[in-house]
């Protein structure tokens, strides 16, 4: 498994940020894989993986290229390049252009763990990189970035509010289950892969949340590493949770549809991302519901997060049967 050795420092000094770019290699690697995991993803591939595919079909290069550049275990690092506070995705898909081609060659040789294609064997793979980078973010995540972006707001209030609450052996469960895990002693298991241990003490870390459920690791050593993680479940699914009709009828589409979405606490940011309705209207909707008596809510660190009381939760339930 990859172990990452984390001193006090570097935990504590480490930090979540958004990044435009992470967000389209995700959903570069959605669109490769092709595969939905939720109706969600469904919908965006069924919009935009046609459009895709007929790119790749005229540029047999730059198809190639994804197709070893992903690698059967490992990911090129010239196209992953560490996420940056506050960087737009021109600056980032900049970064990946500005690669040298001798190092992109040598890194799709390792991720393919044996000799580069002759039809790789070129210098402008960087460029060809960037160019359908480009062309992802415009067709692809661009149109849908503001709400995406709220989506992942909302994600990083989750993960410090459990962080608060479980420290970081929860926090770190929970970004990937199954492959990250807070292992004590100073020990950050990152992923599953059979690589040496890298000891990280005294650098920057970052965790970097994406809306497709993806992830995978990258690092400038010595100064800067980066573990990107899926973000929660609940609201990369966003709103598509049916409502009941006899429930919207009752109680109103809007408002039914946020006690529906209550089926595990939630923020009054998460309510926001995955609705996609105003601050006015999420709090009216709250409001109403608290004095009705269906949804509760609690303070959890610098949080409030609201859920179905008893009574919500036999509403919801019986609606649903």
């Amino acid at each position: 498994m990859g172990l990452w050795y984390v001193n006090a420092d570097t935990l504590a000094g480490s930090r979540f940020l958004l990044s435009p770019l992470a967000e389209v290699f995700a959903s570069l690697k959605l669109l490769h894989r092709g595969t939905a995991s939720h109706p969600g993803e469904r919908a965006w591939l069924d919009a935009h993986l046609p459009a895709y595919r007929g790119r790749l079909a005229g540029d047999p290069v730059t198809a190639l290229l994804v197709r070893c550049g992903l690698g059967p275990a490992w990911i090129a690092d010239f196209l992953t390049p560490t996420p940056r506070d506050g960087e737009s995705f021109e600056e980032g898909v900049a970064r990946v252009r500005a690669a040298s081609p001798a190092k992109a060659r040598g890194n799709v040789a390792v991720a393919l763990r044996g000799p580069l294609p002759a039809l790789l064997d070129r210098d402008d793979l960087p460029e060809r990189a960037a160019d359908l980078f480009t062309w992802v973010w415009a067709e692809t995540v661009q149109p849908y970035w503001d709400r995406r972006r709220r989506i992942l707001e909302a994600d990083v209030i989750a993960r410090t509010t459990q962080l608060s609450q479980g420290g970081w052996a929860a926090a770190m469960d929970a970004l990937r289950p199954g492959r990250t895990r807070w292992l004590g002693g100073n020990r950050l298991q990152v992923n599953l892969h059979e690589y040496p241990p890298r000891e990280i003490s005294g650098a920057e870390l970052f965790f970097v949340p994406v809306t497709p459920q993806t992830g995978w690791v990258s690092w400038e050593e010595p100064d800067r590493y980066a573990l990107v993680y899926p973000c929660a479940g609940v609201l990369a699914q966003g709103s598509r949770r049916a409502v009941p009709e006899s429930l919207g009828a009752l109680l109103g589409p809007a408002r039914a549809g946020v006690l529906v979405l209550l089926d595990s606490p939630m923020s009054t940011s998460q309510l926001i991302a995955v609705t996609g309705q105003g601050l006015g209207s999420v709090g009216r909707h709250l409001r109403v519901l608290r004095e009705a008596r269906l949804v509760e809510r609690r303070r959890v660190g610098r949080s409030v997060l609201y859920s179905r009381t008893a009574a919500g939760e036999v509403l919801v339930t019986a609606q649903r049967g």
